[in-house]
């Protein structure tokens, strides 16, 4: 019996964000409206939403000693998320700079802060949140040798979900362990690398090039368009719920975070996929990240 739904790996940060009417150029300067602080972070971010719906969830991370990081230690435990696993100190709190135009297309500059001092040595340390949780999550805001070394603590039975935002190069230890690995167009063609060469504009086509490198899943999210999933079983494509989009912040988390819970619930990975994808959904529909995430019955609603 797993304590938890879903254990995350990741970051955790506090959002700084400004409203501009478009984001500036080199050398510009334009006025923006009231900074707005927000918890944040791709791996807080997940935790959250996945305790929202109503996952038992414990978050493994690193904040600083500050008022950031009480800030998304209150955030977590508000949610429901065990805490058990978030260490304090070493560095202050990472932040995010987020500008968000009237589209709500959003920018983001990351200073990793204590997020870079999450190490191998604390993932080995908490072995036992590892063989209590059914999913684990991760992402890559925090360093790949601490990624590496998640894949290396995992229970042999549980399943691993990564989200290689920011993308960069992985290792083959870590992409056999993906099921499955999540991207967007961007993350997808900088994981292919030289790969991504003359291929078409077809995301099938990405999602096998993908999947001959190692993963045993793919899901390429590809914004108002849906998402795509892909397995030795073949690739579908998962539509989209039409919203009015108030603000992307945090979206991709969330459908992370759901597609995580309800793989871990028993669902295959197009029902995942097509629930995480009403997730993300009722996320843009408001303002922030962790502010923005649906509960059960919210998503049900929509």
């Amino acid at each position: 019996m797993y304590d938890y739904d879903l254990l995350v790996v990741g970051s955790a940060n506090a959002d700084l964000v400004i409203g501009v009417e478009r984001r500036p150029g080199a050398g510009e300067t334009v006025l923006g409206s009231d900074l707005v602080t927000h918890p944040g972070g791709k791996g807080a971010n997940q935790a959250v939403a996945a305790a929202r719906l109503g996952a038992r969830t414990a978050l493994l991370a690193r904040v600083g000693d500050d008022a950031h990081g009480r800030l998304l230690l209150d955030s977590q435990r508000a949610a429901g998320v065990d805490t058990v696993g978030v260490l304090v100190g070493g560095a202050p709190t990472g932040v995010a700079l987020i500008t968000v135009d009237p589209s709500g297309d959003n920018s983001i500059v990351v200073s990793p802060g204590a997020n870079g001092r999450l190490t191998p040595e604390d993932v080995a340390a908490a072995g036992s949140l590892f063989h209590a949780s059914r999913v684990v999550s991760a992402q890559l805001e925090i360093p790949l040798e601490t990624v590496e070394e998640v894949v290396r603590s995992l229970a042999p039975d549980s399943r691993f979900v990564l989200n290689p935002s920011p993308p960069r190069r992985l290792p083959a230890e870590v992409l056999a362990a993906c099921d499955p690995l999540i991207v967007n167009e961007h993350e997808a063609k900088v994981i292919l690398g030289e790969g991504a060469a003359g291929v078409s504009d077809e995301p099938a086509d990405w999602a096998r090039l993908l999947l001959a490198k190692g993963p045993r899943s793919v899901v390429i999210t590809l914004g108002a368009e849906g998402s795509l999933v892909a397995s030795g079983e073949g690739v579908t494509r998962i539509a989209a719920v039409a919203v009015d989009a108030v603000d992307t912040t945090g979206a991709g988390d969330a459908f992370t975070a759901a597609l995580a819970w309800r793989l871990g619930a028993g669902a295959s990975l197009e029902e995942a996929a097509a629930y995480a994808s009403r997730v993300g959904a009722a996320a843009v529909t408001r303002r922030g990240a962790q502010d923005s995430f649906p509960t059960a019955e919210e998503v049900g609603a929509l």
